[in-house]
C-alpha cells in the first residue's frame, strides 16, 4: 500500500497557518501552504506567489481567499498583519 494515498495519514495533519479576520474574529485554517494571487488590469487572474506583495489576494490551501492587499502594516518571523480592501487580517504560521 502506498502511503501517500492513506486517508488516516492525511486527517492527522495538523494545521500549518491560521488566518484571522480582526474585523470579526473569523479564522480560517490552512494545513499546507498559503499563495499569493498575482492579478492583471482586467481583474483576472494573472499569476500566483509565496510572498505578500500590496495588489495581491491571500489564497489559503482551503479554498479562503482575501480581497486585493491595500497594505502590509507588519511583517515578521512567521507573522504578517495586512490590510485588504475589506478587511484587516492576522496570518501566523506554526
Amino acid at each position: 500500500m502506498n502511503d501517500k494515498y492513506n486517508a488516516n495519514l492525511v486527517k492527522d495533519y495538523k494545521p500549518k497557518f491560521i488566518l484571522k479576520r480582526m474585523n470579526d474574529g473569523l479564522t480560517q485554517v490552512g494545513k499546507f501552504k498559503v499563495e499569493y494571487i498575482e492579478w492583471n488590469d482586467k481583474g483576472e487572474f494573472a499569476w500566483r506567489h509565496n510572498d505578500i506583495k500590496i495588489g495581491r489576494s491571500l489564497l489559503l490551501d482551503n479554498g479562503w481567499m482575501t480581497t486585493v492587499i491595500t497594505e502590509i502594516i507588519e511583517q515578521r518571523d512567521k507573522y504578517i498583519k495586512f490590510q485588504t480592501k475589506n478587511s484587516t487580517y492576522e496570518l501566523t504560521e506554526l
